[in-house]
């Protein structure tokens, strides 16, 4: 059996966590269109009948402004060590920006080879496709270049094919049917937090957390309740909503995907709570979990 690791990273939001729920079929990493959604190293497992490749999704690499954005790059270049393939993940439809670049100048320190997947290609003509592939090769010496529509699961076998030839391990890593290193509570807590990503406005998202505090399963219900974070106090109204409404839907929502997750019916509380300037820190981001990174 071959196996291996490969790393997804790019600039925030061109769909890295899009195309590993696409590549393991499920849902493991939370999606919105909100830049920086991912903030936690997860790993998605691809079983073929003869390989194995472990696909490790990173948060996306930008300019950071706080300790929390530190704690991420960290996480995201530190997940290039001891890995078999990159997958250089960028949206095509966007061109390419200062970070594509700033990310390509570390790359070409690795000796580990490097994929440049063109993702969003469903925006494209072929012409804007090849006009794509051109901008980006004139920059880097890929190993390999693919066009793929992660939202459209478009050339998906394609990548994996090619991901697989890569692979230099001979180790079974995971047993078969585990798709994901996350622990479900913490899959929980990341599911409340992408409904207030897509429910609420620009300026909420990237100043708050979601906390899972308590988890009580019995053996038809799980009593779970749930902290959500924030910044400041203004925001904390905002996700409440007028006469809690807000609340209500993210808490709806949230409830229906964790149900999924772990089968059986949900009874979820959510408290809000603000901590002001949480992600610049260091106790805070430890106790909410962040000293991982």
């Amino acid at each position: 059996m071959k196996s291996g690791f490969v790393s997804l990273v790019g600039r925030p939001n061109t769909g890295k966590s899009t195309l590993i729920n696409a590549i393991v079929d499920d849902h493991i990493a939370i999606v919105s269109n909100v830049a920086g959604t991912t903030r936690n190293t997860i790993q998605g497992v691809y079983h073929g009948d003869d390989f194995q490749i472990v696909f490790v999704d990173t948060p996306g690499i930008s300019k950071p402004v706080d300790k929390l954005g530190k704690k991420l790059n960290a996480s995201s270049y530190e997940s290039l060590e001891d890995i078999d393939v990159i997958l250089f993940v960028v949206d095509a439809a966007a061109g390419i920006g200062k970070g594509d670049k700033q990310i390509l100048e570390v790359l070409k320190k690795e000796s580990t080879p490097v994929i440049l997947v063109l993702n969003k290609i469903d925006k494209l003509t072929k012409e804007g496709i090849i006009k794509a592939i051109n901008a980006y090769n004139s920059l880097f010496e890929f190993a390999d270049i693919i066009p793929v529509s992660a939202l459209k699961k478009d050339n998906i076998d394609r990548l994996i094919e090619l991901t697989k030839t890569y692979l230099r391990d001979d180790i079974k890593y995971y047993e078969d049917g585990v798709i994901t290193n996350t622990d479900p509570r913490f899959m929980i807590q990341e599911l409340v937090r992408e409904k207030i990503l897509n429910l609420t406005n620009e300026e909420v998202p990237h100043n708050i957390t979601t906390v899972l505090t308590s988890y009580n399963e019995k053996s038809n219900v799980a009593e779970i309740a749930v902290d959500i974070i924030v910044s400041r106090d203004n925001l904390k109204k905002i996700i409440i909503g007028k006469q809690g409404n807000m609340l209500k839907t993210i808490g709806s929502e949230a409830r229906k995907d964790i149900e999924k997750l772990i089968g059986k019916k949900v009874f979820l509380e959510l408290y809000v709570r603000t901590i002001k300037n949480w992600r610049n820190k260091d106790k805070y981001l430890n106790e909410l979990g962040f000293d991982e990174l």
